[in-house]
């Protein structure tokens, strides 16, 4: 029997090895996690390693074991790459249960639980924390049903450096010429109005702190005989893809509202360029 025993693990190892390599790292899962500490420190976990709290591993219900996780606090952009050890959780709808030390980067610990967005990253993907994903916004957006408590989707071969706008561009290449010139794009995203040039420039700044790809464009105006500065993101092809931005950047403390643009303004914007201060 030992023998028979052996040769299952051995099937069974090959077969988790062969789903891990196999998984594309664009596969992405959204929902709450919570943590598990001292409690179960040196239990035997589902895969038959010993928990250890101070290791960057994680539960996960199904995927198999091995396969690296780089997860995502949406609400503050912290992230963590960490490998699936064990099964888990099976309550409170929540999706992955992560090791104490690999909570507390994301501010796990101390609120319990909290909603992230992790994608399969590649093996060789060093475990421990990491820098925030350049294409959250677009890993965010590709969200089949973002009013589901959890949901697991395929973010099509976009890299990290995927920008929002790309992510949600046509997939027609032989676009229009006036597409092309930018005579399509009518919305953008207005996060502020500012009679102080700095001020917009700050908050320009902001933005791009938060996502470098975004395209924000600072433009001027007189309003009331008063010059005003407008901070635009955009243009973007839909009112869903410019309200998706807006979601976006509302998550992260950064308030706008959806515009259309008339054609006139479009025009124009595609022959002159936005005025951006110097910093």
């Amino acid at each position: 029997m030992p023998a028979v025993a052996d040769t299952h693990r051995a099937r069974t190892a090959a077969t988790h090895v062969k789903a891990t390599t196999t998984l594309s790292y664009t596969t992405v899962l959204r929902g709450r996690a919570s943590w598990y500490g001292r409690w179960h420190q040196g239990l035997r976990t589902s895969s038959g390693e010993r928990f250890n709290r101070f290791k960057f591993t994680c539960a996960h219900k199904s995927l198999p074991f091995g396969t690296r996780l780089r997860v995502t606090n949406i609400k503050n952009g912290k992230s963590v790459v960490v490998r699936v050890s064990d099964r888990g959780p099976f309550r409170h709808q929540r999706i992955i249960d992560l090791a104490e030390v690999a909570a507390r980067p994301l501010g796990i610990v101390v609120t319990g639980a909290a909603t992230v967005v992790a994608q399969v990253v590649p093996a060789t993907t060093p475990l421990g924390p990491s820098a925030t994903p350049r294409n959250l916004l677009a890993l965010q957006a590709a969200d089949p049903n973002p009013a589901a408590a959890f949901t697991t989707y395929e973010l099509k071969s976009l890299p990290d450096s995927t920008t929002l706008a790309a992510a949600l561009a046509p997939a027609d290449s032989a676009a229009a010429p006036a597409q092309a010139a930018g005579l399509a794009k009518h919305f953008v995203v207005q996060v502020g109005i500012f009679q102080e040039a700095p001020n917009a420039a700050a908050m320009r700044a902001r933005v791009l702190a938060l996502d470098p790809d975004l395209a924000v464009e600072i433009t001027q105006e007189a309003t009331v005989g008063q010059p005003t500065s407008r901070v635009l993101i955009g243009q973007l092809d839909t009112w869903l893809a410019a309200e998706t931005v807006r979601r976006r950047l509302q998550a992260w403390g950064v308030t706008g509202v959806v515009r259309q643009l008339s054609s006139e303004a479009v025009l124009a914007s595609a022959i002159a360029p936005a005025v951006v201060p110097r910093e």
